[in-house]
């Protein structure tokens, strides 16, 4: 078989196409696009990491000696409500002067004052639409070039070197996070579930290509008679496993799958994998250089994941009304941002035979440097959260908020994710939608906005919370929380508006909610509030925020994929006046 292709042009003449170069130069395109990107995130960068602190932050979880700090501790989520509890006087907190060497830089993704075609890009990449077009460019260039050199009698092995050609690109973007991950996902707000669209696109392109390369060999020979003949010859035998266990990966790789049977789906991942990459080789030897890229690629991902885990003891206990298990290292107080999660194991034998190996994601619930240290709240959402729930519950019965709780040792993997080199300080004004346990996302992102604020590091006038929930009771465990959060932004005014979704036989008492936070009946109108701050954005300011430039408004989102399609709808929507007057829209989707 010759390593030229050769194709008939429309003049008649003949054209040798080397496969080896034509894939080669499809890598150097998709790296220049990589690159681009990649590039597009340094004045972000530049303006984050001009501030030392910013190094400490974002990328490996520490434990730190607590000094005597003025700032007040905000109240656990207790699993009991008394109202009594609750203070309504405001609280005297210190503050130092804002100054404006010591506010944040906000750097946009673009400018400003730019047609308004440029104005939903956030949008665009967080919703299904961003992702079609991203993807249909993929397509295009593998299908097109597959187009180009294969037929039925030509060009195999320019088809055969696709599919290696892609699980390498598939394994450069694996679910959790190697460097190359990690570079364009620590420069994009959306690069954590871009990224991960574009491994399972890649994967699915990899399926289709092996398939396609397969069938047409399988074809020929079969009109030759000779079937039986080529499939006995060693390298056609070893492609044969490489197709079956890629499709074998592929049926075990559905939601289905990955939502009722998440240890089937991984080790079959696994086990395919490893069967996949010889098998390829003892096909095809020539495609080495793609298999030791992505061999090399899934294990650099995994030392980062090793460098990235850390072993403590924590405490859990059950938060009945949120059906949540709250989970608590105070040891580990420092190294992540808001907004991003860890993948935690529970090492018990509780967790089942084989619970206990697995790894689950959860966003940080809490901010770093207090006393609380390091918080999840895991919700009740399967068979995994469930035991880990009824665990919790045993040693929770009976026992009242800050009693007994039980120690369990968990393995700690991250942090991963955030809101990349944006700094939500850098904003004049904050809005967090949140839907569910996404609850999460917000109160860490808050607290930090605090924190900055009562230390002089922000920028943000007004902090804006909706937080949608089914059940009404929700709010109950939670409540002391936001009125010590509420009492805490005295010079960054934060409103609190929840809003449930599912009638209740009793409602918490709206006499004993604190100002600030308003319970309400049926969805939030959010096109209604985001109108409201960018309003009081540009019209609200004391002290020394007043003379501050208006330098936008920040929108973040963690809930079910439809409550992010629809505030990227209301944010893109948004008129342009407006837009430019308050200095721009940016949305985060966590």
């Amino acid at each position: 078989m010759s390593d030229s292709t050769v194709l008939q042009t429309t003049s008649g003449a003949n054209i040798g196409v080397d496969p080896f170069r034509l894939v080669f130069h499809v890598d150097i395109l998709l790296l220049a696009v990589a690159a681009v990107f990649a590039l597009a995130t340094l004045p972000r960068a530049f303006a984050r990491f001009s501030r030392g602190v910013e190094w400490r932050y974002g990328h490996v979880l520490r434990s730190l000696r607590l000094q005597n700090r003025h700032l007040r501790r905000a109240p656990l989520a207790s699993t009991q409500y008394n109202p009594t509890k609750i203070p309504h006087s405001p609280t005297k907190v210190s503050r130092s002067p804002t100054k404006a060497s010591r506010s944040p830089t906000k750097v946009s993704h673009s400018p400003t004052k730019i047609p308004p075609t440029a104005y939903i890009e956030e949008p665009y990449a967080a919703t299904s639409t961003g992702h079609d077009g991203i993807t249909s460019e993929e397509s295009h260039t593998y299908v097109s070039h597959t187009h180009l050199i294969r037929r039925p009698s030509t060009g195999k092995s320019a088809a055969s070197m696709l599919p290696p050609h892609v699980r390498a690109w598939s394994s450069v973007l694996p679910p959790v996070g190697n460097l190359f991950r990690y570079r364009l996902d620590s420069g994009f707000s959306a690069g954590q579930a871009l990224l991960n669209y574009i491994h399972r696109y890649a994967g699915l392109m990899l399926i289709v290509l092996s398939n396609i390369h397969g069938a047409g060999y399988i074809y020929e020979w079969a009109l030759q008679g000779k079937l039986a003949q080529y499939i006995q010859e060693p390298a056609n035998k070893w492609a044969l496993v490489a197709l079956v266990a890629i499709d074998t990966l592929y049926v075990f790789s559905n939601s289905f799958w990955r939502r009722k049977a998440y240890n089937i789906f991984f080790g079959t991942h696994v086990i395919c994998f490893i069967i996949f990459i010889p098998a390829v080789y003892a096909h095809q030897a020539r495609v080495l250089p793609y298999i030791c890229a992505a061999s090399a690629a899934y294990g650099l991902d995994h030392v980062f994941r090793l460098l990235k885990t850390r072993l403590f003891y924590a405490r859990i206990r059950p938060i009945p009304d949120l059906m949540s298990t709250r989970v608590e290292i105070p040891q580990l107080n420092a190294g992540w941002r808001p907004g991003q999660h860890v993948r935690i194991r529970v090492l018990s034998s509780a967790m089942g035979w084989i619970g206990w190996a697995e790894a689950h994601p959860f966003t940080i619930a809490s901010v770093g440097k207090t006393p609380e240290g390091f918080v999840l709240i895991c919700k009740k959402a399967g068979g995994w959260t469930g035991k880990l729930y009824e665990m919790a519950k045993v040693a929770g019965y009976g026992c009242e908020s800050g009693g007994m709780s039980r120690s369990v040792l968990v393995m700690v993997e991250g942090p991963y994710g955030g809101p990349g080199h944006s700094i939500f300080a850098s904003y004049s004004a904050a809005m967090f939608v949140v839907g569910g346990s996404g609850i999460t996302f917000a109160l860490s992102a808050i607290q930090d906005l605090i924190q900055r604020d009562l230390r002089g590091s922000s920028r943000v006038k007004i902090i804006e919370l909706l937080w949608s929930v089914q059940d009404p009771s929700s709010l109950t465990p939670l409540l002391p929380q936001f009125a010590a959060l509420v009492q805490q932004s005295v010079h960054t005014p934060l409103h609190i508006s929840v809003h449930y979704t599912r009638a209740a036989d009793t409602l918490p008492s709206k006499e004993y909610l604190p100002p600030g936070i308003t319970l309400t009946a049926g969805r939030p109108r959010i096109g209604k509030v985001l109108d409201a701050v960018l309003q009081r954005t540009v019209s609200y300011g004391s002290g020394v925020k007043a003379s501050m430039d208006i330098t936008g408004v920040i929108v973040g989102v963690c809930g079910p994929v439809g409550l992010g399609d629809e505030v990227a709808q209301v944010v893109s929507s948004v008129d342009p006046g407006r837009r430019w007057a308050v200095g721009g829209i940016e949305m985060h989707e966590e």
